[in-house]
């Protein structure tokens, strides 16, 4: 099929999602007619049906490979294309290492669910000693040690997730907060600066570093 046969497909695949809302067929028509790679291809297409339908579509079938093009659909033209991507990409970022590894995973997020801190950073540590380089647990254990008031070593493992995954404006936002903790307002307003360059569609970032501002001005 040529681009223009992928691309007039897709926009009326996305054009019936939105009249029936079927997400299940939508994925299944998708899944049938494309590759991971052949989206990724279409992501920046100039319609704008397309690229909202590519989005939506790796946001379900997408795996890590697909997190930079989430990273750079953060700061689309059009409001959906960017919503759909701040979802999506928080996916693909669970869809690392392999499947087993993506178990432990969800143990690690199951335990932070139940505010249980210490289990999460445990069993964070097995699996970051199998897979130092899978930056979402090492963001899971980030969030772990922020509940165990582990500041420090929560921005320390945050700043490492920033390594390994540029795009991961979740790990900024626990910096901000950490350093707010640790009484660095100017620290954290650096790191929420950093997560709006990332993604402009923070707007919780954007009020924090509003009121920390406010709050500087009364202390002058």
């Amino acid at each position: 099929m040529s681009t223009s046969g992928f691309v007039s497909r897709l926009e009326t695949l996305y054009r019936e999602y939105v009249e029936r809302h079927d997400t299940s067929a939508f994925l299944s028509e998708v899944g049938r007619y494309y590759t991971q790679a052949t989206l990724l291809r279409l992501a920046f297409s100039v319609s704008v049906e397309v690229r909202r339908a590519v989005v939506l579509a790796l946001g379900f079938l997408g795996d890590y490979e697909a997190n930079a093009t989430f990273g750079r659909l953060l700061k689309d033209d059009d409001r959906s294309v960017r919503l759909l991507a701040e979802n999506g990409i928080k996916n693909v970022w669970s869809r690392g290492g392999n499947e087993r590894q993506r178990r432990a995973l969800r143990r690690v997020m199951r335990s932070i669910a139940v505010g249980n801190f210490d289990e999460a950073v445990r069993l964070a540590n097995i699996l970051l000693e199998e897979a130092p380089r899978y930056a979402e647990a090492r963001n899971q254990r980030a969030i772990a040690l922020f509940g165990l008031k582990q500041y420090e070593e929560a921005i320390e493992d945050s700043a490492q997730v920033l390594e390994i995954n540029p795009f991961h404006f979740g790990a900024c936002v626990g910096i901000g907060h950490a350093y707010l903790q640790l009484d660095e307002p100017f620290l954290a307003i650096c790191a929420f600066h950093h997560a709006l360059k990332l993604n402009p569609n923070l707007e919780l970032a954007r009020l924090q570093i509003a009121r920390i501002e406010r709050k500087l001005k009364t202390e002058e």
